[in-house]
């Protein structure tokens, strides 16, 4: 009996073994596709683990637009001063006494399906639109989350505007990059009119680390669409995980710039207090006298106080409370460069703030009916608009500790709708439903008590502290120090004050940037800047292919037996290139060999399998998924050249794919003759 080749993460080539052959599997199973097989290797050397360094694209400045579920915005740096980060502060519109470095992710487009505005004059104009003409407008808001439940995104994935129409989902965030980027060229223009245009910028688009591969080439793609950078200069364009750019921008924060809310300062003094740089670098270097690997380094590398303090391996978690999801990583600090690594696959869920606001449209429909607001929506969607407006500038107000009510004013269409519907007014309305703690104020508003606010909060609040306890669970996060509360949400009192109340009591120390809201955006652009400094990430699955092995009696299923040419293969054995959970750093490679299986091929096209767990031993396997296909395209001129010594057909094309970045990638060679050829994952084709 012949052993199984053993394949660790640079293992061996498929089809290295008389055992192993990337042979498609017979009909009725999950297979390479026919028009482009593949046939085995002979025998080759496995090649020794190897970490490549990523090449990195020339840029003159980065621009991170930061894509959020409520509210979305851009900044920049330039590579000449990395750390001067420009915001941009000049939204038009916008709400009193809200800072407007970022704009509503709204989206207006004529009945006609044209760009008409984004952001606060998207949602202002539509909201001065005639009721009847607003109608025929298609907007749309908080549209990002569609593509985080989305089970089956694809390229034609439908979005609904607030009056019902649909548009593809891809041509609607084609739309809003458009705008960004044409608002941030404008911008780099008119502060450095000598920069030239063309591959001088490097975008960097924010996303959940939660989002799956799928959601993530969607993304891309749209960036695509949208003119950012082309398919030939797609490495101008990194796709950054929101808690990862916010760790990334913690790190170079001074203590005054920090909020501790057990009223500690995190560098251990007054809760507020200014410390000089210099005062951490003398600690630091008496430190050096007592350990070789100083944290002085730390600061004078540009990390910031707080990091100075901790030592190499402290470890920490950073919650990104956004609008549309609660996003955890957990990162510990490595010497002697302050680089991050992953210690826990990236989890959460949808548990943002637009969580509160369907909570209070649960409310409305509590008090005049479920088919009055579906109908006042589908009717007068501009009105609602209106509504939900009201109801976020109440939100933001809310507090553990406030004392008075809080009046949210209804739109005098919703008041007059409501009339002509029921035959009674509002006042009526909230007398004979069973909601006790919202009445009707002399003002003509609805008034709801402050602990009737604070309700509304609670199940969005306990699904984030209980996501947060579940990982501080976890053995591989033990020693946590600190949590950083991030996110647009996290600028939430109701919030703060949960999460301290509740993981306060664990010792541990719950941290919030005093520009808690902007944490991500800037973080993106020192991401940009330096993308290496998160050096290891965990795999959030196992991913590989399905091959042929040869077939063992006693181990392998017998429905898995396939004879071909008198030899016994079994069928399905899922060939594993990650594990789930698998610490991978940047630059890893996993490397396969592939040979067209007919002269003239012109493409080889390999179904990708992944699944949460890592013990799956065939592509059959409950749980067990196609998830995408791996492409290399042969090059016209090279599909049916004999190479040297090998018959035709018979050309080996070496792929190497990386799953230590923020997205799986794939280069390819024709190893006959040292050229690249075309590769690519396609994970939105399912």
């Amino acid at each position: 009996m012949l052993a199984v080749p053993e394949m660790g993460l640079q293992g061996l080539y498929i089809g290295s073994s008389p055992e192993r052959s990337p042979v498609p599997s017979p009909p009725g199973s999950p297979r390479t596709q026919e028009s482009c097989g593949i046939a085995p290797l002979t025998p080759s050397q496995s090649p020794k683990p190897e970490a490549r360094a990523p090449q990195q694209a020339s840029f003159s400045v980065v621009v991170a637009i930061d894509f959020g579920t409520t509210s979305s915005g851009y900044a920049f740096s330039f590579a000449s001063d990395p750390e001067a980060i420009h915001m941009m502060r000049k939204w038009e519109g916008g709400d009193p006494g809200v800072a407007h470095q970022k704009t509503p992710t709204c989206l207006l487009l004529t009945p006609e399906g044209a760009f008409h505005s984004f952001g606060y004059t998207a949602r202002d104009y539509y909201h001065d639109l005639d009721p009847e003409e607003a109608r025929d407008w298609l907007y749309f808001e908080k549209f990002k989350m569609k593509i985080h439940s989305a089970t089956d995104l694809t390229l034609k994935t439908q979005l609904e505007a607030v009056n019902g129409k649909t548009m593809p989902a891809l041509e609607v965030f084609a739309h809003a990059l458009r705008f960004f980027r044409e608002h941030a060229l404008q911008e780099l223009r008119e502060q450095s009119p000598s920069l030239p245009e063309k591959d001088t910028v490097r975008w960097v688009l924010t996303v959940p680390a939660i989002w799956k591969q799928p959601a993530k080439q969607f993304m891309r793609e749209a960036a695509y669409l949208a003119g950012l950078v082309s398919r030939e200069n797609a490495e101008q364009l990194l796709i950054a995980l929101e808690p990862e750019a916010a760790s990334v921008y913690c790190r170079k924060l001074r203590l005054h710039q920090l909020l501790d809310l057990s009223g500690r300062a995190p560098g251990g003094g007054r809760l507020g207090e200014r410390r000089s740089i210099d005062s951490s670098f003398r600690q630091a270097r008496e430190q050096l006298r007592r350990y070789r690997h100083s944290r002085t380094f730390l600061v004078e590398s540009g990390v910031g106080e707080l990091w100075a303090e901790m030592q190499a391996g402290d470890r920490y978690v950073v919650a990104d409370c956004g609008g549309g999801t609660v996003d955890l990583t957990v990162h510990q600090l490595e010497q002697p460069h302050g680089t991050l690594k992953e210690l826990y696959k990236a989890s959460g869920g949808p548990y943002g703030a637009v969580g509160v606001d369907l909570a209070f449209e649960q409310l409305l429909c509590r008090i005049f009916g479920e088919d009055f607001i579906a109908t006042f929506k589908r009717q007068r969607p501009a009105a609602w608009v209106d509504l939900t407006i009201a109801f976020e500038a109440r939100k933001r107000t809310a507090g553990p500790h406030r004392a008075g009510a809080l009046n949210i004013s209804l739109p005098f269409s919703f008041i007059d709708f409501y009339r002509k519907q029921r035959g009674h007014n509002v006042e009526t309305a909230l007398r004979r439903s069973s909601v006790n703690f919202v009445k009707w104020s002399s003002q003509g508003m609805l008034r709801m008590s402050c602990e009737a606010m604070n309700e509304l909060f609670q199940p969005t609040v306990s699904g984030i502290i209980q996501h947060i306890e579940a990982l501080l669970a976890r053995p591989e996060v033990q020693g946590v120090k600190l949590l950083f509360l991030v996110g647009g949400f996290a600028e939430s009192a109701v919030l703060q004050h949960a999460v301290q109340a509740a993981l306060g009591a664990r010792g541990l120390r719950v941290v919030v940037p005093h520009d808690v809201g902007l944490t991500i955006l800037k973080g993106a652009v020192l991401f940009g800047q330096a993308p290496g400094v998160v050096r290891v990430r965990r795999s959030p699955l196992t991913y590989g292919v399905g091959v042929l092995n040869r077939f063992v009696p006693g181990r392998h299923p017998p429905e898995k037996l396939l004879v071909r040419d008198g030899r016994r293969w079994c069928t399905d054995v899922f060939e594993r290139f990650v594990a789930a959970e698998q610490s991978v750093a940047l630059g890893e490679e996993v490397r396969r060999s592939y040979c067209p299986a007919r002269p003239g091929q012109r493409r080889v096209l390999i179904n990708l399998y992944c699944c949460a767990t890592e013990d799956a031993r065939f592509i059959t396997d409950p749980g067990v998924r196609k998830c995408g296909a791996l492409s290399l395209e042969l090059e016209p001129a090279d599909c049916g050249q004999d190479t040297a010594g090998a018959p035709p057909g018979r050309r080996e094309i070496r792929a190497a794919m990386q799953f230590g970045d923020t997205e799986i990638k794939v280069t390819a060679v024709d190893v006959s003759t040292n050229r690249s050829v075309r590769a690519s994952i396609d994970f939105l084709s399912n």
